[in-house]
Parts: structure tokens; sequence; C-alpha cells
């Protein structure tokens, strides 16, 4: 069998037609129809909760904030005891009492009379304003002097104003993000049920790759897609469990690739996806189980040889050995299967060179964002799928549709940003 052509022995035993490919969009579309991964629920604490999805709404416990405070230093009043006042006529008002910051306070804020109080202070009983120290004079310890006068609610946040109790947060399927920590912080919420986070496989085939640390000989390279690849996976939220470099043996593969399916949710494999005679992962993915390869090319550059299999109701995806190929389909296939609440952020910017692209392909360029005169603009970083480096000096990917034979410079075009 492995004698066979990958094209022949897949057109033989599936019907899969050796790139005959598929749109992006196509691609996710069959792999969802297998997919049969669901994931688990765990409960963490706030401080392991960043990056998380949430698995259920989570509702307030409490107001926010708990009570009527003022957002100034200055003094509690009530509004209608400063109607009227100016710098030449101010109100005058007799400081009874002083707000303690955590404390409540006592007693109230009866006519001409307030109380001061800092920013974050309870709004005791009787008031209904904050003036602004800046708008008061002290006339002696016990009389100030109002300059301007207040509204009710001016330089106060009432209870509740943030959340009522029994609002809901959150959603399920949302991302958490520092403020959203900062949220939960505010009500109470010390746990919350998330998502058990997906493990990913990661494998880098081919007998030219080398470990980082070991010396290069002549035709060799070191393993940068393990690394790559690893990063992407934890970056949107899984786990890369990382597998090292597997050599051009379809037994040694094989082996590799079946403990990346058992210990693992997904499994990514870097290298060996094209027609070579050693180019194997085909073939090792399609001796897997059911229902194996789905598609082998995608209608995108780089990353037209790209495998798209499942196993066992687990995505296996077979990217491209080159490191700029592998990273641009992992942005447009891998991420959208470990993270489907993913919202992929699109920006607008124009490309200051013309660029052609071949008919029936989305493109996919490496791009320098910057700010011309308030306009913001994409500069081409051209060079081979090869270059790890024009990656490094890309703030995102330009993409020139389908059904584009290219663009002009100062056409305007659409932008993943990484």
């Amino acid at each position: 069998m492995v004698g066979l052509g990958i094209r022949a022995r897949l057109t033989e035993v599936m019907g899969v037609d050796l790139f005959r490919v598929l749109t992006i969009e196509e691609a996710l579309a069959v792999l969802r129809t297998h997919i049969r991964w669901t994931p688990e629920s765990e409960e963490v604490g706030l401080v392991k909760a960043l990056g998380r999805v949430l698995d259920r709404d989570v509702v307030a416990p409490e107001d926010v904030p708990g009570f009527d405070r003022s957002t100034m230093d200055g003094f509690a009043v009530r509004a209608q005891d400063t109607f009227g006042a100016t710098e030449g006529l101010p109100a005058y008002l007799e400081i009874t009492g002083e707000v303690l910051m955590g404390s409540a306070p006592g007693g109230r804020v009866g006519l001409g009379q307030t109380y001061r109080i800092a920013t974050g202070g309870m709004i005791p009983a009787g008031a209904d304003a904050v003036v602004m120290v800046e708008y008061t004079e002290q006339l002696d310890e016990r009389t100030i002097g109002v300059t301007r006068p207040v509204a009710p609610g001016d330089n106060t946040v009432r209870r509740g104003d943030d959340l009522s109790r029994d609002a809901v947060l959150l959603d399920a399927g949302h991302r958490l993000r520092p403020q959203d920590i900062g949220l939960l912080a505010a009500t109470g919420v010390s746990r919350v049920s998330v998502a058990r986070q997906p493990r990913v496989g990661v494998i880098t085939s081919g007998d030219e790759v080398i470990p980082v640390d070991a010396a290069l000989a002549p035709g060799q390279v070191r393993d940068v897609n393990s690394y790559t690849n690893g990063a992407l996976v934890e970056v949107n939220g899984g786990i890369a469990r990382r597998y090292g470099v597997v050599g051009d043996d379809f037994e040694l593969l094989s082996a590799a690739v079946r403990r990346a399916l058992d210990e693992n949710d997904a499994v990514v494999i870097s290298g060996g996806s094209s027609v070579g005679k050693r180019d194997f992962s085909a073939e090792v993915i399609n001796s897997m189980g059911e229902p194996g390869v789905l598609f082998h090319g995608l209608a995108v550059r780089p990353g037209k040889p790209t495998i798209g299999a499942v196993v066992d109701g687990k995505p296996l995806i077979g990217l491209p050995g080159h490191p700029v190929s592998a990273m641009v389909v992992f942005e447009l296939i891998v991420k959208p299967l470990i993270n489907p609440k993913a919202f992929r952020l699109t920006l607008r910017a124009r490309i200051t060179r013309s660029l052609s692209s071949p008919p029936g392909k989305e493109d996919y360029v490496r791009v320098a964002l910057s700010n011309v005169d308030g306009v913001l603009t994409a500069e081409p970083i051209l060079g081979k799928s090869g270059l790890i480096v024009t990656m490094v000096r890309s703030d995102g990917l330009a993409r020139i549709p389908l059904e584009s034979q290219g663009v002009s410079a100062g056409d305007e075009v659409e932008v993943i940003p990484f």
C-alpha cells in the first residue's frame, strides 16, 4: 500500500480527488459535519479564568455598586440647598460630619448641612448630590460656601447603576478578558464554570527537520513548526502537546499520530502534505480510522496542499511544512475548530502596491500596517512561504478574494491583524 501514489490510493479507497481544492468555508463545513468533540466543563478561580470560555451564563449575585457613592472629592449635600449659588453669592452650609472610607456614615444631612466625602465614599442619608471641592470655599472649620449649584445625582453613582442583582453579567460562550475578570470580582463572583481547554497534539514531520539546539548539517532545517503551531494553539485558548519531529517513515509517523489522537482532542501535523514520494501524511491519516481524509487541497495561497481529516470525531489537520503557509492555514482552519467562539477581527486598509493573484484562489498577503495622514495603509511584505522573517515583519494578512485577479495600489483590502 505504501508504495502506491497518494492520489491513486485516496481515489481508490475513498474517492478523494487530491487537490480538488475547497474554499475555506467549504473545508470548515465538511470538517464540522464529522467532528464529535464536545468540550467538558470545569470550575476555575478568577486567577486562572483569563482567556477561558464560559460554558454558562454568569448572573450578578448583588447590585454593583452596592450603595450610593461619590465620584468626586467634595461635600455631600442636598442639591436644593445649592440652587442659585454663585461666586459672588455662595450658598453657605454647615459641616456636620465626614464620610470615612469603608464605613457607613452616621446621621443624616439636614437642611443647610453637608458632610465631607472622598471619591468612592458612601452618600449619607438626606444627601442627593456631591459638590466638588473646587467649587467650595472654606470659611471656617464648620462652614463652607458653595460657589456653583448641583442638581440631584450630580457627581454620584446610585446603587445598581453598574449592574442590578440577577442581571446576566456575561453570556455563555464569552471568552474572559481582563475587564471581565474585574467585573466578576466586583460582584463577588470568585469562581466560574468554563469549557475545558482543548488539547491539541502538535507533530512535525520530515527527515530534514532537526531540533532547534542541534548543529545544522547541509540540507537540514531547524524545527520551527513545533513552536509556532504550539504557540498558536495556546494563544487561541488550547493546550499544546508537542510530540517533536518524526522522520519520513510510515510506521514512525503512524505511531506518533495514533498516540497524539489518543491523548488529545485534535491533532495538527506539519509537513508531508504535498505529493512527494516520501510525503506520507495523507496515507498515515487515512489509516487511522473513519471517516479519514475529507479533502486534500485548499483554494488558498499560501497553503494549498492542506489535508483535512476527522478520525473518530476528532479533527486532524495536515499543514504545509513551510512555516508561513502553516501559520496562515492555522489561522483560517485550525483556529475556528479549536476555538469556535473566536471572533475574527478584520480591518480595512489601503494596499500600497499592485499585486496579481491567481484566479480561483484566496490570496493571503503578509502586510505591515501604518497610519499615513490618518489613513490605514498595508505595505506588502513579499517573500516565499518558507521565510519566517516575513511573518515577523508583518502586522497581518491582507485577503485578496477568490474571484479577484489582484488589487491595484490604493485599493482597500481586508486585513486580518496578528
